[in-house]
C-alpha cells in the first residue's frame, strides 16, 4: 500500500476502491451507467471471475457504501472496520491490476514434441519427464494437438477393443495419427503473453475439456510457446489469487 493511501482514513480508503471498482467494471464490460452497483455486479458474475468469486462481497459493499455516505460522499456517516477495508481494496488490485499468468502460474520451460513421434516414444517421455499435456507440432511448427496421458490411455484402449495389438499401436501408431482421431481442438487454447490469472480460471470453468493453455507473444498457433498452463494448475492459480 502506498503512504499516500495509509494517510487516509477507512471511509477514504473504502469508497476510492469501491468507486474504481464501479468504474472498472463499467467501462471494461460497456455497461449502463445508470445501473445500480448491485445490478452491476450481477451482470457481471457471468463476464468475471474475480466478480463471481466475490459477488456477495460485492454486493455488500455496495450496501455498505450507501450506508457511510448516503448519497453525499462528503460527509461520511460511519468508518468501515479495517478488515472490510483491506478486503476491498483486495478485490480492486485484483480487478484493476491482476496478476499475469506469464509471471506466476506458467510453466516456462515448454516441453513439445514432433508429430511424427512412436505412441511408445511419447509414453516414454510422459513417464519420464512427468508432465502429463505434452504440445504437438508438426514439420511446419504448427500445433497439431496435446499428447495427453488419459486421451493416449483411451486411443489404446479402442485399439485394443477394435482387435488390434498393443505393440502395433506402440511402435507403429504416430502421435499424430492418434490425435487425427480426434474429432475437436477445444481441449488447447493459445493466449497473449498479457492473459491473467484470472482470465486463465475463466477459460478452464468455462470449457471443461480444456486440458492446456498455450501463450504466446500475441496469441499465435505459430508462434514459439512461452509457457503453459494446465488442468492441474487451477488451485494453484486460486491460491494466488487468494493471497494477491
Amino acid at each position: 500500500m502506498s503512504n499516500e493511501k495509509k494517510d487516509l482514513s477507512n471511509s477514504k480508503r473504502f469508497i476510492q476502491s469501491y468507486n474504481n471498482i464501479d468504474y472498472t467494471i463499467r467501462t471494461r464490460y460497456d455497461l449502463n451507467r445508470s445501473m445500480g452497483f448491485s445490478e452491476l455486479i450481477r451482470r457481471s458474475v457471468a463476464l468475471n471471475y474475480i466478480v463471481r468469486k466475490y459477488e456477495d462481497d460485492l454486493i455488500d459493499f455496495g450496501r455498505l457504501r450507501n450506508a457511510i455516505v448516503h448519497g453525499n460522499e462528503d460527509y461520511v456517516m460511519a468508518e468501515p472496520h479495517i478488515d472490510v477495508v483491506e478486503q476491498i481494496e483486495k478485490i480492486e488490485r485484483l480487478l484493476t491490476a491482476p496478476p499475469k499468468a506469464l509471471e506466476t502460474v506458467c510453466r516456462r520451460d515448454v516441453l513439445s514434441i514432433p508429430s511424427d513421434m512412436s505412441m511408445k516414444e511419447v509414453i516414454i517421455l510422459i513417464a519420464s519427464s512427468s508432465y502429463s499435456n505434452i504440445p504437438v507440432y508438426n514439420s511446419n511448427n504448427e500445433i497439431i494437438g496435446i499428447a495427453n496421458g488419459q486421451k493416449i490411455l483411451d486411443s489404446l484402449g479402442k485399439h485394443l477393443l477394435s482387435g488390434g495389438k498393443c505393440e502395433t499401436f506402440l511402435n507403429n501408431v504416430k502421435i499424430e495419427d492418434m490425435l487425427s482421431k480426434i474429432e475437436n481442438s477445444n481441449y488447447y487454447v493459445f493466449a497473449n503473453k498479457d492473459l491473467t490469472v484470472e482470465y486463465a480460471l475463466e477459460l478452464f470453468h468455462n470449457n471443461s475439456k480444456l486440458l492446456a493453455i498455450l501463450v504466446t507473444k500475441n496469441g499465435g498457433a505459430k508462434e514459439k510457446p512461452l509457457g503453459i498452463i494446465t488442468g492441474t494448475d487451477v488451485l494453484k492459480m486460486n491460491n494466488i489469487l487468494e493471497n494477491y
